[in-house]
């Protein structure tokens, strides 16, 4: 279906499809009396009111679409706080850089908004919380180190003040790495980095946000019981492989095939292992199922008296009954191991089981605690289809 969209779409817009028409009002609304701000504030956030339009649209054409440079679509849904439930009416307010870099002016501006320069619009999202921007890709600031971004503020239905996310960053930016290592994403709103694909002359990027994430002073913010949430990057970690793929190594599952569709099984100091057979026999079954797309693993993190030998003679053992092909048995020392950085999953060892589902190194499901029964499987099927999604045309990665 999103490829016949985007099929409309473009042919919409070569047969004359203009912007939005920008309307002179000012509505801001009042500031909230607690001085605990949603997001803490942002400098800038309050001038997405500047401007903005009586009628707001789910598409909008940037003016940066009709000048020189790539041209891009940003695509995404935005969600509630459990990073299934779409959110409509959601306004998003994006300002960027031209294709030299620079936030430059134009006739007409008005001068409060001079600094967040003429290419920023807004779109608000659909019954279906979806959204899509076509604009310019933005350069990188002139003469300095800071990878090219797009800027992104949101006002929620219901909620006094607007708040800002992670910027928009590109996973093909050359200045993006060595930016990270000295100022880490902090994840508001989930990852802002994005995969670019090319379809024709057209860069395309999808690009998801999870209301309340990582947001200070959010109302309905819940804690999570374990592992990190929807919305956010899936980290590298070393675990021990002691049976199936890469067996008699310690690989990083997301850095060797992060670009693919990912389950992590972990589980931690309280193994029931009826049902953990039941559900690494399941997870086998799925695994060959979709092997052209789909990598699994069982990540054991017990504590309690652990040995390296002893875990790899377990594992293997445990393997070999269940006829293990497909599916990885690693495991670690335990949940808050530095050494292999499984500590940067944040998963509770008290937890019966945590269920991780990734797809290019993003995070886009996940349970806890789910029993091996039949429904939970049709569950996490029913999810491994839902977050396959599509590639825009493009064809789908194979393992190699």
């Amino acid at each position: 279906m999103k490829n016949l969209f985007i099929t409309f779409l473009i042919l919409y817009l070569t047969t004359g499809c203009q912007g939005q028409t920008r309307q002179t009002s000012s509505r801001e609304p009042e500031a909230p009396s607690s001085k605990a701000l949603i997001g803490g504030g942002c400098d800038g956030c309050k001038l997405m009111y500047i401007g903005m339009p009586e009628v707001i649209s789910a598409t909008d054409t940037s003016a940066g679409w009709y000048e020189p440079g790539q041209k891009l679509m940003v695509t995404g849904t935005v969600y509630h706080l459990d990073g299934k439930t779409p959110a409509p009416g959601v306004i998003i307010y994006y300002w960027q850089t031209d294709h030299n870099g620079y936030y430059s002016p134009r006739q007409g501006l008005d001068p409060r908004v001079k600094r967040h320069g003429h290419i920023r619009g807004w779109v608000k999202t659909d019954a279906h919380g979806q959204y899509t921007l076509l604009t310019v890709r933005p350069a990188p600031y002139p003469g300095e180190a800071m990878p090219a971004h797009i800027h992104l503020s949101v006002k929620e239905p219901g909620l006094p003040n607007e708040y800002y996310t992670d910027e928009i960053n590109f996973d093909d930016d050359p200045l993006l790495i060595p930016h990270f290592k000295k100022y880490p994403q902090e994840n508001r709103g989930g990852s802002g980095v994005v995969r670019v694909l090319l379809q024709d002359n057209l860069q395309i990027a999808e690009h998801d946000i999870i209301l309340g994430l990582n947001i200070p002073n959010y109302p309905e913010k819940t804690a999570v019981s374990s592992g990190l949430n929807i919305g956010e990057d899936q980290p590298s970690f070393m675990p021990f492989h002691a049976y199936g793929p890469d067996k008699g190594t310690q690989t990083c599952p997301v850095c060797q095939y992060g670009r693919f569709h990912g389950i992590l099984y972990f589980v931690g100091n309280h193994p029931d292992w009826p049902e953990v057979k039941k559900w690494l026999s399941y997870l086998e079954q799925e695994s060959r199922k979709r092997e052209k797309y789909l990598k699994v693993y069982f990540v054991y993190g017990n504590a309690l008296a652990y040995t390296r030998k002893a875990r790899e003679n377990e594992l293997e053992q445990l393997g070999k009954e269940l006829r293990i092909q497909n599916t990885a048995l690693t495991f670690v020392p335990s949940f808050s191991d530095t050494a292999s950085e499984t500590h940067l999953n944040r998963i509770n060892p008290e937890a019966d089981n945590t269920f991780i589902i990734y797809k290019h190194r993003g995070i886009v499901d996940k349970y806890v605690n789910l029993e091996a029964t039949a429904e939970s499987f049709g569950l996490i099927s029913k999810s491994l289809d839902r977050t396959r999604g599509e590639y825009f045309g493009l064809p789908e990665p194979e393992h190699r």
